[in-house]
């Protein structure tokens, strides 16, 4: 049996891993990097619309969550957004800065994955894709892993890099959790995050009409509220306000959704009302919402016919079913449309400066595996720039 002794074993192609094999091959290290994928970065490649966010320039730890959030300060202080931004700038990448603080490349996310795989290879890491990972155990001081070409690799570091169970289509597994678990490491509860709600049958044929329409409104729900668009889809709500509800809101939950927000409804459609009497409710409430909106709005509320015919209190309730809209998903998309994983291996048992596991010598976990996980916007990519350089510093 063919057996390849290393300093440093990564399993994981993706940004965090990548990104901890440069520095650790840059510290002098032999760096292998095995993948069951076809191709690295995978999760950067389809990232932003093929554009990648890759980071946010308010990256800091109020935008995480997991059991302790403040479990990421060192690494993201260490290795800031600014500091990748600047290896963004030497790699020639053009790239844009869209609404709050979100990055993206000028051109194809490949940018960064080439830029990725171009240091890898100048720093002399190896990396092996199509392989898989049949076996892991601790091996004397270090660890031995049999891979699926028949081939054992000892490493004396090992960093678990594979991600969470988002997006399965890509590959993606719990394998981290199951490997951090054989090792004896607590793992969090897992769930889809920054995922699209869905709704219950009967619900769903009520807004079928609204399918489609996007609107920016205020989501609030388990203690968060953000303030950007949402998405009327046929399995329910999605967009950027949605995707990030999704991470704080559990089953059993209902959310509360202003879909007018910063607008005094009652005061505009009783100016409306006293303008022009004659127009129709729903025609005024659709100068301040979409059309199919306002038209599903008002037949949910059983309010018909000209604005003159209505009182005071129909347009309070109007004004309560635009911006006071509650309402009870009964579930998510799951981790096929999730683009993450909240929970993984327990921070309490990682160190912070280095992502070392605190009981077992020379094992390492980071990015996504890991129980901190970033709003939408670019920040996971960050906490992956920030973990990977960190334990690339120390493995």
């Amino acid at each position: 049996m063919k057996s390849e002794p290393v300093d440093v074993l990564i399993v994981g192609a993706g940004a965090a891993g990548m990104m901890c094999a440069i520095e650790a091959g840059r510290r002098g290290r032999s760096v292998r990097v095995v993948d069951h994928a076809r191709a690295p970065g995978e999760k950067i490649r389809i990232s932003g619309g093929g554009r990648c966010n890759f980071t946010n320039l308010g990256t800091g730890p109020g935008n995480f969550l997991g059991e302790n959030p403040r479990f990421a300060t060192s690494a993201l202080k260490r290795y800031t957004q600014h500091d990748f931004v600047k290896r963004v700038d030497r790699a020639g990448i053009a790239w844009h800065e869209k609404t709050l603080g979100q990055l993206f490349c000028d051109d194809s996310a490949k940018q960064i994955i080439r830029m990725l795989t171009d240091d890898m290879r100048e720093a002399g890491a190896r990396l092996s894709l199509g392989l898989s990972v049949d076996r892991i155990a601790r091996a004397g001081d270090g660890f031995e892993a049999a891979l699926s070409d028949g081939s054992v690799v000892r490493a004396s570091s090992l960093v678990l890099a594979t991600g969470g169970k988002s997006i399965p289509k890509m590959g993606a597994t719990g394998w981290a959790y199951d490997a951090a678990r054989s090792f004896g490491l607590r793992v969090t509860d897992t769930r889809p995050a920054l995922v699209p709600l869905t709704f219950e049958a009967g619900l769903l044929e009520r807004l079928k009409p609204l399918a489609g329409v996007a609107v920016d409104a205020v989501v609030k729900g388990g203690g968060a509220s953000f303030e950007e668009a949402i998405l009327f889809t046929h399995r329910g709500l999605s967009g950027p306000a949605i995707l990030q509800i999704s991470s704080y809101w559990r089953e059993g939950e209902a959310i509360t959704v202003a879909m007018a927000p910063g607008e005094d409804l009652y005061a505009r459609l009783k100016a409306a009302k006293e303008e022009n009497g004659k127009q129709m409710v729903h025609t005024a409430l659709g100068h301040v919402v979409p059309r199919r909106l306002a038209e599903s709005v008002c037949e949910r509320e059983g309010v018909r016919g000209k604005l003159a015919e209505v009182g005071d209190k129909t347009l309070r309730r109007l004004e309560a079913a635009v911006n006071g809209w509650s309402v009870k998903p009964v579930g998510s998309e799951g981790y096929r449309t999730a683009e993450v994983t909240l929970g993984g291996v327990a921070t309490d048992q990682l160190d912070q400066q280095t992502m070392a596991a605190k009981s077992v010598p020379g094992l390492y976990v980071i990015g996504e595996a890991v129980d901190v996980t970033g709003w939408l916007g670019g920040y996971n990519f960050q906490w992956a720039w920030s973990s990977g350089w960190a334990a690339g510093q120390s493995c």
